[in-house]
């Protein structure tokens, strides 16, 4: 007989079967879900990282509002009119920490995209109408509830039928204290005089791409750390900064951002510094003098630019670690300094110990402008006592060789250059006396009787005419002559332009002729980029000979003289010469990930390095931007430069720089 078998039993396997199925199911999309999630999240972080705060979803969204993209490439001959609605902004629109609701949110999005709209709608108007069109340049003067509109400045071009880079001008969108002079912040773009003519706007907008490649290939690659490495896609942890934290490329390229107008990158670098920039915890030995000029000289900059106090706080954070260098029996600075321990010294090869006249008599225009805008006089009282040693000390045959013991406050090595380890120290001298508002006559001294010492004994003229400064060791030339030293083309030109004395003319000379020697390296080179060094002899003229000085790493010396003898005289081919930069940098050191240098420049298909160097965002493509613009953006009469091209407001001439309205004692610390 066979077993009775119930009816139920197959409907109940049934059903715990499908039960079974819809829970993996489930379980299987939602897991999908949290990858596809997961991805989005770890590409947002990798491409946006830290500009966009973790802690607030609706943040998050106003944010997408915020930074809608206003830098669009458009006609020349397009018309952007200013938007009324702009002059008034809410209180609470730039407040970090409040929120708005889902619909405000999508009301502004709609605005967002009925202003673009309307920017097509006037380009098309003005297709029509051929009305030459009209730019708007504006000043903000930030107030602690407002934003409000302080200036319009309309200026008018000519130029018609080419791809231009314009912006809208926005004030910043986040809030900045209002500075006790009362001014706001340095127009995104800088300020561009009306009616001018001298703006080059297609190279100019090259430029700026160059610019935008370089730096969203370091966003996506190497965001937060030091530089990039192009060909590998990845970080240089062999920079002069290590494997820090310490976004080098952020802070040296945030004021080139700024004045190109490009205010998303600028906000991305901004919301950087203030979320993760500090010394604080790192153990490091750092470079007094690369420190400085890079990280203490781009946030003064910005300091200027925006009176923002973020910079101010970071500056003298930085500056404050750089201190404890500065404890020797002379108080000439040690080149190196621990940030967590304070422990300074000198590098091992540097003549018996000593440091490095370029590198500490590299401080005087930071140091004294921190002390300006902080009212702490002790920034200032540690570069005095530089000066004063130097002023003190006796000079062989009227030079300054390259090394100073700290210790014993004498001279090393008599080895003396214009180029590596000897150059900002003279720029510096005339820097100084501009900064101060020409009021610092000893620096401008010390400049007149070292430059006309340097034209005597290590200027000289080639078989073929061409003028360079050649190094000097133990009273032998060496006719050899730095890619560093060209930076002294304008630095010579700068000083006759300043100052009208018996030694104008001769600085004149010298500066145009050394720039045309530093274009000659350049142009006879198959890739049209300079080599590290070159020399002169009978057999070769301004051409590299031993295989170590063939390479060419972004440099923006040359380009700086270029900038320089264009703003004093406008003869044209100093833009020739910049366009032929241009160009060969595009050819050989582009990349599809950044800009790299080159190994050897006598090539005709160079290696490249695998670098792209902090310096080339601050210096390189900064001084071209600024050789193919106004001469009103960033005046040399009211703006002096660094020697790693940040601008510093001069002293008097300059509504942005920002004074303390009261010195502070100097604490006895440090």
């Amino acid at each position: 007989m066979c077993p009775k078998t119930s009816k139920t039993t197959p409907v109940l396997l049934i059903g715990v079967i499908g039960f079974v199925i819809v829970l993996v199911v489930i379980t299987g999309i939602t897991l999908i879900n949290n990858i596809n999630l997961s991805n989005i999240i770890r590409l947002n972080e990798k491409v946006a990282s830290d500009s966009v705060s973790a802690n607030d979803n609706q943040i998050k969204e106003l944010n997408f509002v915020n930074n809608h993209p206003r830098n669009i490439y458009v006609k020349l001959n397009s018309s952007i009119l200013p938007n009324e609605n702009d002059s008034d902004s809410d209180d609470d629109d730039d407040s970090p920490g409040e929120t708005r609701t889902a619909d405000q949110i999508h009301q502004e999005m709609i605005s967002v995209a009925h202003n673009d709209a309307a920017t097509d709608a006037d380009a098309d108007a003005y297709a029509d109408t051929h009305v030459p069109p009209k730019l708007s340049a504006v000043i903000w003067q930030n107030d602690r509830k407002s934003n409000v509109l302080a200036n319009t400045i309309t200026t008018t071009t000519t130029t018609e039928s080419m791809m231009v880079m314009m912006m809208k001008p926005t004030p910043p969108s986040h809030k900045v204290e209002k500075n006790d002079t009362n001014v706001g912040a340095l127009p995104f773009g800088g300020i561009t005089q009306p009616n001018s003519g001298l703006i080059d706007y297609e190279k100019r907008a090259h430029v700026v791409q160059m610019m935008q490649h370089a730096w969203h290939n370091y966003k996506l690659y190497a965001w937060g750390k030091n530089e990039l490495r192009p060909l590998s896609q990845r970080p240089h942890t062999g920079s002069i900064f290590g494997s820090y934290d310490l976004g080098a490329t952020i802070v040296d390229g945030l004021d080139t951002l700024y004045i190109m107008g490009l205010e998303q990158e600028y906000k991305e670098g901004r919301d950087w510094i203030e979320r993760k920039f500090s010394l604080d915890n790192i153990s490091a030995e750092l470079s007094v003098f690369e420190t400085n000029i890079r990280f203490v000289g781009g946030m003064l900059t910005l300091y200027a630019f925006t009176g923002d106090p973020l910079y101010k706080d970071k500056a003298q954070h930085v500056a404050d670690k750089l201190l404890p260098a500065f404890q020797s029996p002379t108080g000439i600075p040690y080149a190196l300094v621990n940030t967590r321990t304070g422990i300074a010294k000198n590098y091992g090869w540097a003549s018996g110990g000593s440091s490095i006249l370029s590198e500490f008599g590299t401080l005087h225009l930071e140091f004294s402008y921190l002390s300006d805008i902080t009212g702490n006089p002790l920034y200032r009282e540690r570069v005095q006592t530089i000066r004063q040693v130097l002023q003190e000390i006796e000079k062989p045959k009227g030079l300054y060789p390259n090394f100073l013991n700290p210790k014993t406050g004498k001279w090393g090595q008599l080895h003396m250059s214009l180029g590596a380890l000897g150059d900002s120290f003279y720029e510096y001298l005339l820097k100084a006396w501009l900064q101060s508002g020409q009021t610092d006559e000893e620096a401008r001294e010390m400049y007149d009787e070292a430059m006309t010492t340097i034209m005597d004994k290590m200027v000289r003229k080639s078989t073929n005419g061409l003028i360079y400064v050649s190094d000097l060791k133990f009273d032998r030339l060496e006719h050899k002559m730095d890619h560093l030293a060209c930076f002294s083309g304008g630095l010579f030109a700068l000083g006759a332009a300043t100052r009208q004395n018996e030694h104008a003319d001769k600085y004149m000379e010298v500066g145009k002729g050394i720039t045309n020697t530093c274009h000659e390296s350049y142009i006879r080179a198959p890739t049209k980029l300079g080599p590290e060094a070159f020399r002169f002899s009978d057999a070769a003229e301004a051409r590299a000979l031993r295989s170590q000085e063939k390479y060419y790493i972004l440099r923006p010396e040359t380009f700086e003289s270029y900038f320089v003898l264009w703003r004093l005289t406008h003869d044209q081919k100093y833009r020739d010469w910049g366009w032929e930069a241009v160009q060969a940098l595009e050819k050989h050191c582009r990349t599809a990930h950044g800009y790299c240098g080159l190994r050897n420049v006598y090539q005709a298909e160079p290696v490249k390095d695998d670098v792209q160097q902090s310096f080339f965002l601050a210096e390189t493509l900064k001084y071209l931007y600024l050789l193919f613009s106004d001469d009103s953006v960033l005046p040399l009469d009211e703006w002096v430069f660094n020697t790693e091209a940040h601008p510093l407001p001069i002293k008097g001439a300059n509504i942005y720089y920002r004074q303390a309205p009261a010195t502070q004692p100097a604490p006895n610390a440090s």
